[in-house]
């Protein structure tokens, strides 16, 4: 039998019930070869998230090093989202403690040795402010050749969400975002045109409960507190948008996906943040990112439900 060749993957985010289920997603994926986590501020304080990701790697038993990055983002002061994680950043089911010590180098200083030691090129799953990616690519520009993907979850070509024009991720770093939209090096987007239609409803998470291991039982609990705030905003299910980043990865086929140029707005007073599409190509500049529009969103389901049946306990 042929030996599953792996792609060597960073995952940079900032955990957060959607960064860490797109984890869950991640280290249930043999193709898939974790060699580092990285954190990043974002959906609350560096010390939470980063406390977040050495349990979520206990919980899922990846050993791979875990490094935090800058407190704050590169000019902008930092904005978190408790109405959505908590103040924990991850609030809902106990998680186990950190199984290992955190990585005495920074996030950068841990990506970048990743890429110089590895022999294959690298996908850089980013799931939260493009703060790390940016430094990086600023602080080791010989490095992008080592570069095989970054992966993004972040902006929305149509809308925002956290005010009109501007996501989340993109405006708690704006900055960051147009350094690593103008870096030349191979970009996924996956805004928010994907990600509110990648959407499971609380019936569907329930086949996830039944399942009957430890890591299906915390996604469910993720996924109940999770959809508390989202349900006082009128959302019938969960929006997982992290986990596109990963899927769009793994199973391209269950999406959409165009090429396309894409400017990030940094100046304007109701439009900072915003991801701004070059629809009909009047800029002449040639397309930056592959931008991720739809999903089909039963297999979508049916994908989660298969890999984190993966965990052990009950088949999917």
């Amino acid at each position: 039998m042929n030996e599953i060749k792996k792609i060597p993957v960073i995952l940079d985010g900032d955990p957060g019930h959607d960064d860490a289920i797109a984890w869950v997603l991640a280290a249930a994926d043999p193709r898939l070869d974790i060699k580092a986590i990285t954190t990043v501020a974002g959906n609350q304080t560096m010390a939470k998230v980063t406390y977040n990701a050495r349990r979520i790697a206990a919980l899922l038993k990846i050993d791979a090093p875990v490094a935090k990055g800058r407190d704050i983002p590169l000019i902008s002061e930092l904005m978190v989202a408790p109405q959505y994680h908590g103040e924990s950043g991850l609030d809902g089911p106990g998680l186990p403690e950190p199984a290992q010590d955190l990585c005495p180098l920074s996030a950068v200083e841990l990506m970048a040795k990743v890429l110089r030691e590895s022999e294959e090129k690298v996908i850089i799953i980013a799931t939260g402010p493009q703060t790390n990616v940016a430094t990086l690519l600023l602080a080791h520009p010989e490095l992008k050749e080592k570069i095989a993907l970054i992966s993004t979850m972040g902006g929305g070509l149509r809308n925002g969400n956290w005010t009109s024009s501007a996501e989340f991720n993109i405006l708690v770093d704006p900055e960051a975002a147009y350094i690593e939209y103008h870096a030349g090096v191979p970009l996924m987007m996956c805004g928010l045109d994907v990600t509110e239609k990648a959407m499971i409803f609380p019936e569907e998470w329930e086949k996830i409960r039944v399942l009957g291991n430890p890591v299906a039982k915390t996604v469910a609990e993720w996924l109940d507190f999770f959809f508390i705030h989202l349900k006082q905003l009128g959302w019938e299910g969960a929006t997982l948008h992290d986990p596109c980043s990963v899927l769009a990865i793994t199973h391209p086929e269950i999406f959409k996906i165009i090429d396309v140029y894409v400017e990030i707005e940094l100046g304007g007073e109701y439009t900072r943040g915003a991801t701004i599409a070059d629809w009909n190509h009047r800029s002449g500049k040639e397309p930056n990112c592959r931008a991720v529009v739809d999903i089909d969103r039963e297999k979508f389901v049916e994908l989660l439900i298969e890999m984190i049946s993966r965990f052990g306990g009950e088949q999917a």
